[in-house]
């Protein structure tokens, strides 16, 4: 398909500079572009690229400044970055309206579950009993949506998908490749005997809309009530939240991360990838976590940013890291006065005696 810059400019709200005419067909990284397609410029150190690129249109910030000859058409917006998800999100949209629709075969749909219009159901995909599976969504081949599973319009589940009876996920929800969905949390009763005792998890996992799931992750169902993933969140791939956990509204983590059982993660969070954070704790709003750090104890304070394991203040962090490389020399400097101290002392103890046998002598 192609797009002309005009359209592109009423989509992102963007100021042409350049022909409004030219169209593009494709997207492409601002230093690997042909002509015929778009890139886009938010961070500085590309911006030499934009006097030698192919590209025909790019979006670039509002207060870049030109500072040679520009062959393409520009497109200034407040937010470049911004500007390009948008026109991807669009994209998609577009495209996804020229998408598969129809129930596959081999598949298996029960006869008491309720799919609505424009569904699209893959081959070897089952729905079960009681489910309910909403406008123009997408179960890829593969998937496993269990009995009363609530799945809202516009959700998409990619191949091999799992959600366990009982779950329910929102609209425009998007779950990509592996993931399981409602699986049992991880809760055992030590016996006298040395053996552990299965609870069993009887509640289930709520997953409001605009969701995005990564491949692979996994999100175990409550042992009662509702693992709750809230409006917005974003989770990466391979990430594990354990039972009773609740995602705050738009907060993110990063791969290989892991939330323990019945912590409640403050809305807007950002959570580096394999951080782990123990359980039964609270982050407060706008906590941020640094990659591979380790939480576990509650934030209380919000928008605090923390690093290290344990984590603490992010600033203190750094700190005490560039104390702790220089701890050789410290250990060296440590000796060395303690050496010193050793002579000083031995010196002042052979003045006191000399000041006291002449005392002596001179009585």
């Amino acid at each position: 398909m192609q797009f002309s810059a005009l359209q592109i400019a009423s989509i992102i709200n963007a100021r042409i500079e350049g022909d409004p005419a030219v169209t593009v067909g494709g997207i492409a990284k601002i230093e690997e572009a042909v002509p015929g397609t778009l890139s886009f410029i938010a961070n500085p150190k590309y911006e030499e690229y934009l006097y030698t690129t192919q590209a025909s249109v790019i979006i670039v910030n509002e207060d870049l400044k030109v500072e040679g000859t520009v062959k393409p058409t520009l497109l200034r917006v407040e937010n470049a970055y911004s500007a390009f998800a948008k026109l991807l999100e669009a994209y998609n949209e577009i495209m996804a309206g020229q998408g598969k629709k129809g129930i596959e075969q081999p598949s298996h749909i029960a006869a008491s579950a309720t799919v609505g219009a424009d569904v699209y159901v893959g081959a070897f995909a089952y729905i079960g009993e009681n489910a309910r599976i909403g406008d123009k969504a997408a179960i890829y081949p593969g998937c496993y949506v269990g009995d009363n599973v609530t799945i809202g319009n516009n959700t998409i589940l990619f191949p091999g998908v799992r959600i366990y009876h009982d779950c329910v996920l929102g609209s425009n929800v998007v779950v990509h490749a592996g993931t399981v969905i409602g699986s049992d949390g991880f809760g055992f009763a030590p016996q006298a005997d040395g053996s552990y005792k299965k609870v069993p998890q009887i509640g289930n996992v709520l997953i409001e809309d605009h969701v995005e799931i990564g491949a692979n992750t996994t999100i175990d169902r409550a042992t009662m009530g509702s693992t709750v993933i809230r409006r917005g969140v974003k989770l990466d791939n391979l990430i594990q939240i354990a039972h009773n956990v609740e995602m705050g509204q738009n907060s993110v983590m990063a791969a290989q991360s892991g939330v323990s059982g019945s912590t409640k993660v403050g809305d807007n969070c950002m959570i580096g990838g394999q951080v782990g954070i123990v359980g039964h704790i609270k982050l407060a709003n706008g906590t941020r976590i640094n990659a591979q750090s380790g939480l576990s104890k509650s934030v209380t304070e919000a928008n605090q940013a923390l690093n290290g394991s344990p984590a603490f203040e992010y600033k203190s962090s750094l700190k005490s890291q560039a104390i702790f490389r220089n701890l050789p020399e410290l250990q060296n400097r440590v000796h060395q006065l303690e050496e010193q101290i050793k002579h000083l002392m031995t010196e002042l103890q052979v003045k006191v005696i000399s000041q006291q046998s002449t005392k002596d002598n001179g009585e």
